[in-house]
């Protein structure tokens, strides 16, 4: 049998985690007050967001323990299965070199680990086709090889509609999302290849829709065959304009839609929404 694990960045639903028979562990959040809760388990996206709006730090994400994925791996090689393991970007987390110093101590060759170079939409994105790959009959090995090329084709881009959660994480100066608020400046930010970076901005709401519609088409477009999700932080509403683009203008079926957590959620704010799909073109 084939294992396929991931971290909760990926904003699998538990409900959703057991339909695609994918184990999902947990990564950490930190309020300002020293508590501490797992992402998805005790704390849940609404909760986090609530918690978040009192907030004068943000939080900080943790990555799991390194015993966590040790025993992962330990249960695995005991029972004969092998590990496909897809987590968080290396660029954005320490996640994956946890998991790689514990494939290490445990050395079962059956462990294969993926940098998916993604986070949120994308890994989710991405975790989707690992279970599909598996059932389809894929080895462990070719799935991981699959994995390592695909991963190229992901993109997510997304809106942000409030500044302030970017000045307190030091990714904004304060000037900036001051005048940018005041004049209704909304960014428009891509996450490819690991890296999250500023690919467009607009107008208030309806240009920023725009500029992230038109960053869909310059990053090479949807491959409708290969997967899209649709998400959003807090609003679902947020997630409305994307939907109605893909229905309407690209004659596309509705995504499936994903309620974004911390990993992401703690940089961008609760009014945020994107999208991440496989790129025609890479």
């Amino acid at each position: 049998m084939i294992r396929i694990i991931t971290d909760s960045s990926c904003d699998l639903t538990p409900e959703q985690a057991a339909r695609l028979n994918v184990h999902v562990v947990a990564l950490g959040v930190t309020f300002e007050d020293g508590t501490s809760y797992r992402d998805r388990v005790e704390l849940s996206p609404e909760e986090f967001y609530r918690k978040l709006a009192a907030c004068d730090k943000l939080p900080t994400t943790s990555q799991p323990p390194f015993s966590r994925w040790a025993d992962l791996f330990e249960e695995a090689q005991e029972a004969g299965d092998d590990v496909v393991a897809v987590l968080l970007s290396g660029e954005l987390s320490g996640t994956i070199q946890g998991a790689r110093a514990a494939a290490d101590l445990v050395g079962y060759p059956g462990v294969h680990i993926v940098d998916s170079q993604a986070a949120a939409l994308s890994l989710n994105l991405l975790v989707r086709l690992a279970a599909r790959l598996r059932d389809s009959g894929r080895a462990a090995a070719q799935i991981a090889e699959t994995l390592e090329e695909e991963k190229k084709r992901v993109r997510l881009v997304a809106l942000i509609d409030d500044l302030k959660y970017l000045r307190k994480g030091g990714r904004l100066p304060a000037t900036v999302a001051v005048a940018g608020n005041l004049l209704g400046i909304k960014p428009v930010i891509i996450l490819k290849d690991g890296k999250v970076k500023l690919a467009g901005k607009g107008r208030g709401l309806p240009g920023a829709y725009v500029s992230l519609f038109k960053l869909i088409d310059s990053e090479g477009g949807i491959d409708p065959d290969s997967g899209m999700v649709v998400g959003y932080t807090q609003n679902p509403r947020g997630a409305e304009p994307i939907q109605q683009y893909l229905t309407g203008n690209l004659k596309l079926p509705a995504a499936p839609l994903c309620h974004v957590g911390p990993a992401i959620g703690t940089h961008t704010g609760p009014r945020c929404a994107g999208i991440a799909f496989f790129a025609r073109e890479n």
